[in-house]
């Protein structure tokens, strides 16, 4: 099957056929990170944002139409998942701003790299966690994966999803106590299991 011909591939990711899905990446999947690194400058995230694509035009195949150029299609999605992460970004860092002003209330120290050496630690304990749970958990917390979408990647139940999330906190709580409990709102948002209690 000719999947470079256009029409062919878009109808055949619509249809769910993975070796459309495997062409797909095996053809784009260089460029796109390429032109990632254009609008991030680091490897890493610019990785991210391209594996977010992918998952999410697959989970939304069925949308695709068969008038799109794919190409375009694809680099319109990176370029869009850029400004995505661009925001959330700019949301997190006036969150941070809020509460690093604040700061004092919670943490009796004045030390100004407080922060840095705060989410040093949460990092550390985060690398520390059981090789299932932590990649769970990173898929979760830090590159914003639905638990449908990390049971799909990962081939796994949401429910052991879940439990997994779950776990790594219980972990986390264990292991950072009250101290921290704000640090990890900061990085990962309001779901953090009562980890300030």
């Amino acid at each position: 099957m000719n999947f470079s011909d256009n029409d062919t591939l878009i109808e055949n990711l619509i249809s769910g056929n993975e070796k459309a899905y495997m062409f797909l990446l095996d053809t784009y999947h260089r460029r796109l990170n390429a032109y990632a690194l254009t609008l991030v400058n680091d490897p890493a995230q610019a990785q991210d944002i391209v594996q977010n694509v992918f998952l999410k035009i697959w989970k939304s195949r069925k949308k695709l139409k068969k008038q799109f150029s794919i190409q375009s299609f694809l680099y319109k999605s990176v370029y869009n998942e850029f400004i995505n992460n661009y925001q959330k970004n700019k949301a997190m860092m006036l969150l941070q701003q809020k509460y690093i002003e604040s700061l004092g209330d919670v943490v009796e120290e004045t030390d100004e790299n407080i922060l840095e050496r705060m989410i040093k630690v949460v990092n550390t304990e985060i690398k520390n966690l059981p090789p299932k749970c932590q990649k769970v958990f990173i898929l979760s917390k830090k590159e914003g994966l639905t638990n449908i979408e990390i049971s799909e990647h990962l081939n796994v139940s949401i429910k052991t999803v879940e439990a997994q999330i779950t776990k790594a906190f219980g972990i986390l709580r264990e292991k950072l106590g009250k101290k921290y409990g704000m640090i990890m709102f900061l990085i990962f948002g309001s779901e953090t299991k009562g980890l300030a209690k």
